[in-house]
């Protein structure tokens, strides 16, 4: 059974930092790229960073181009995004998801449950 499991929301003050983290269990993770969304409420699901199986490859929405890192450690089965300069637009639930090749696309195989990350201003 896949599982894919965030952590590391909270709550932060404008300016600041989380560290989210996705571990995966049930899957041959280095053949998975990896990908992290985003849901404020009454928004749409939005495509946030993307980083292919090697690690060597990502993708960035513009909204967080330069303030979030997506990296990934394939030896822990886990992903990271690193998210610097927060603003309180940055609200949302967080959720990672996997598949073969990166995209940008929602149209991932798995995903996690989410994990809240509230930016006060």
């Amino acid at each position: 059974q896949v599982q894919l499991v965030e952590s590391g929301g909270g709550l932060v003050q404008a300016g600041g930092s989380l560290r989210l983290s996705c571990a995966a269990s049930g899957l041959t993770w280095r053949s998975y790229a990896m990908g992290w969304f985003r849901q404020a409420p009454g928004k749409e699901r939005e495509f946030v960073a993307a980083i292919n199986w090697t690690g060597t490859s990502t993708i960035y929405a513009d909204s967080v181009k330069g303030r979030f890192t997506i990296s990934r450690d394939n030896a822990k089965n886990t992903g990271y995004l690193q998210m610097n300069s927060l603003k309180p637009e940055d609200t949302a639930v967080y959720t990672c998801a996997v598949r073969r090749v990166v995209s940008t696309t929602r149209n991932y195989d798995y995903w996690g449950q989410g994990t809240q990350v509230t930016v006060s201003s």
